[in-house]
């Protein structure tokens, strides 16, 4: 039996356009002279799932000893996920993470009572001209691992849960889908895939998670008896059948989802915590600079340099 059943009648159009919750347009934002388009937290959509923050960096090029710079600065009751289609990142962070990530593979820094990190072109991209495409998103963590102390995952392309069939090429990146699970650590039900289409190939969401949803990375797909472009987020009514068909020039998603946290997230900067007391008590011990003695200690290797907290 094939793991991909859109292979059989019915699809893409068993669900009429009520099916789509809520369309995302992501707003472009400067990260220090470097420019991401942000999908979530959205004014009408804050979560996905345990998913709270949605970036895409890129497609962008750089000459001979160009790069990103992203500086230390901390985090709290998140998970954050780095994701390369090209390009490569180097990861230092406070919990002594020394890591290179390059496309395919995947970084996954869980921040539980606090952790900070830096991101940078690494030294031998810089050697020569080079591009960046990748995708960032922060998963925010249940109550009961937000005190939890920090950990970083890396896993290896060759690690990943790979499915492959009718035009369809799927990379599973965390928790469970189409019968695989990936090995990252988590802690709440959850799905996060990397999909490749072939133009006209179609592929059904999974229909045993409560929140679903859809980064259109290139290319367009159809749903519900509508096309969508590159540069969209979808969210869809739980329970639907949902049923996507790739354009005619083949399409590249994200696929994201699980189930909802038992309570609302507050979000301030780098912060995502179950209460505003949290948050204050996170930007109160990044201000001071007392690291190592608080919640917060630069990375190892890389602590000349932090952001400061914003104002």
């Amino acid at each position: 039996m094939s793991w991909n059943p859109a292979l059989t009648p019915g699809c893409p159009d068993d669900v009429d356009a009520a099916a789509i919750e809520t369309l995302i347009i992501p707003r472009a934002r400067d990260i220090g002279g470097f420019e991401v388009r942000r999908a979530l937290p959205a004014p009408r959509r804050q979560m996905v799932g345990p998913f709270i923050f949605f970036d895409q960096a890129g497609p962008a090029e750089f000459l001979t000893g160009q790069g990103i710079d992203v500086r230390p600065h901390p985090h709290i009751g998140l998970g954050t996920v780095t994701y390369l289609f090209r390009g490569d990142f180097h990861h230092r962070d406070s919990i002594g993470s020394d890591q290179i990530i390059r496309p395919g593979a995947l970084n996954w820094m869980v921040a539980g009572r606090g952790v900070s990190h830096s991101e940078r072109t690494s030294a031998a991209a810089r050697q020569g001209a080079h591009s960046l495409l990748g995708i960032q998103t922060w998963v925010a963590l249940p109550e009961a691992a937000e005190n939890a102390a920090p950990y970083f995952e890396h896993h290896g392309k060759a690690e990943l849960p790979e499915l492959s069939d009718g035009g369809v090429s799927l990379r599973l990146l965390l928790g469970r889908a189409y019968g695989q699970t990936a090995p990252a650590t988590t802690y709440t039900d959850m799905f996060y895939a990397d999909v490749a289409m072939e133009a006209a190939a179609r592929l059904p969401l999974p229909d045993d998670h409560e929140d679903r949803g859809i980064y259109i990375l290139q290319g367009s797909i159809s749903v519900a008896g509508q096309i969508f472009e590159a540069g969209r987020m979808m969210v869809f009514r739980p329970g639907d059948p949902i049923c996507v068909e790739a354009g005619g020039e083949g399409a590249r998603l994200m696929l994201l989802g699980g189930a909802t946290l038992n309570g609302p997230r507050y979000i301030w900067w780098n912060f995502v915590a179950s209460s505003r007391d949290k948050i204050e008590a996170a930007k109160e011990d990044w201000r001071r600079q007392n690291w190592g003695e608080g919640l917060f200690d630069l990375p190892q290797g890389d602590d000349e340099e932090f952001v400061p907290l914003p104002p």
